[in-house]
């Protein structure tokens, strides 16, 4: 096991694998950006290190400042967490030529699953249903028209580099196609330095599930279950909930069966998820993220498992700590995804928290670095932190995190608050009846 770690990231998940970290007794090596000095995961662990200016493309994107960091600290392995370079297969490269140990997958999985479309080919090869869509990217707008006549409208026209919805367009008739191509194509190059795009067919009301999944060095593979990640705006998870309100325990079985044997098959290593569009009882890949997602701790909720401490321990050389008979699903967990920003127009809100109180007792969890006194710097992601809540079913999970969004207290910044006590007294959330449309088509009603 290792002795001490490197935590290439900030915020909420810098904090949450320190946490992993210290039940293990591993010590931890926080890195920082100027702008983060007195920040609480710098402040908890045992060292740090001040890697660059405010700027992530300085800092936290910084390879050369994080790899010094590791080697003047003695550091023997880097955890990425989500965002920044965990899904850079060249750092992960980087880090292990440097003899220390990438706390993720191997770097030729990151490569295959972060292109869309040799993801998808990998995945339909090893018996995962995929989109209807074209083979491979279009090369021309003649091309993209021959595709979507095949496909049929409407389609889809998306990034091969993509996430996130950039570089993501729809196409409703053979009049759209040729203006949703080039401004897809524009957008993934301004953001990915990639133009190449593809099509799918699009699902008029689909529901985003995904699957999470471990495997080991030994041929040991497990799925944690699905989670129910389809209130979105603008393509990014607002609120995730497992289990979904509309998977059964049979739907679960088979397509968990149906991943891990594809995921034993192509040798993956690590924690990965597995993320589907499912309309009318079918399931449809879109892309498999090579990370720990923000959302996984509703999958820890309703199993008991810690993701975190699994992937030090595969990391490590050693076999998961469970079998898959040993997963057992109990109740029911949603997160809300906190952000410093207003609730109605969705304006950053960086600044000085002056009061902060965290919701608390049976059944709640709040990953934060959040405390009074804290300044919000402007240069990063506008999460500060995500509220976890899970009861014997949805609910009464429905009910405490109602509870706690009122309890809740942070001063002297805007936080979107007021948009989850909302969305959680609309009777279709509580029926469970919502896609992935859902949220922008019930915001655009708000706004009218």
């Amino acid at each position: 096991m290792f002795d001490k770690i490197l935590i290439a990231n900030r915020g909420e998940i810098a904090l949450r694998v320190h946490r992993a970290c210290k039940e293990m007794g591993i010590s931890t090596v926080a890195v920082h950006s100027e702008a983060d000095s007195g920040a609480m995961w710098v402040r908890l662990a045992d060292e740090s290190v001040c890697i660059g200016p405010a700027p992530a493309a300085k800092s936290y994107l910084n390879v050369p400042s994080i790899i010094a960091a590791a080697e003047i600290t003695g550091a023997q392995a880097i955890h990425p967490g989500y965002g920044f370079l965990s899904e850079n297969a060249r750092f992960a490269e980087i880090v292990e030529a440097h003899g220390f140990t990438f706390i993720g997958p191997k770097p030729e999985h990151i490569k295959l699953m972060g292109d869309k479309i040799t993801a998808k080919q990998a995945v339909k090869a090893a018996g995962i249903p995929v989109v209807p869509g074209s083979d491979g990217a279009v090369a021309s707008e003649e091309e993209a028209l021959t595709a979507a006549r095949a496909i049929g409208f409407p389609v889809l026209i998306k990034a091969a580099a993509g996430g996130g919805g950039r570089g993501m367009k729809v196409a409703r008739s053979e009049d759209d196609l040729v203006e949703a191509v080039q401004t897809a194509r524009a957008e993934a190059k301004a953001a990915f330095g990639d133009d190449a795009v593809y099509l799918e067919r699009y699902l008029s009301t689909p529901r985003h599930i995904e699957l999470q999944v471990i495997a080991d060095a030994f041929g040991n593979v497990c799925h944690l279950g699905e989670r129910d990640c389809s209130l979105q705006r603008r393509h990014q998870k607002v609120l995730e909930e497992a289990p979904s309100p509309v998977i059964d325990a049979a739907a679960r079985a088979k397509i968990g069966k149906v991943v891990v044997e594809a995921v034993r098959a192509i040798g993956y290593l690590g924690v990965g998820t597995v993320e589907f569009l499912y309309e009318n009882g079918e399931f449809f890949f879109i892309e498999m993220n090579t990370r720990l997602q923000v959302e996984h701790p509703v999958t820890e909720a309703i199993t008991d498992i810690d993701l975190v401490r699994e992937q030090i321990r595969i990391a490590a050389g050693l076999p998961l700590s469970f079998t898959q008979d040993e997963v057992i699903f109990e109740g029911h967990a949603i997160e809300c995804r906190i952000n410093a920003e207003n609730a109605r127009t969705f304006a950053p809100s960086p600044g000085l928290v002056t009061d902060f109180h965290a919701p608390g007792g049976l059944g709640v969890r709040l990953d934060s670095a959040l405390y009074a006194g804290y300044t919000i710097p402007p240069y990063y992601d506008s999460l500060v932190g995500k509220l976890i809540v899970h009861g014997r079913d949805r609910a009464e999970c429905i009910a405490r995190m109602n509870r706690c969004l009122n309890e809740m207290v942070v001063a002297g910044i805007d936080t979107n608050i007021a948009l989850f006590q909302d969305l959680l007294a609309n009777p279709d959330i509580v029926r469970g009846d919502y896609n992935i449309h859902w949220l922008e088509n019930w915001m655009k009603g708000q706004s009218a």
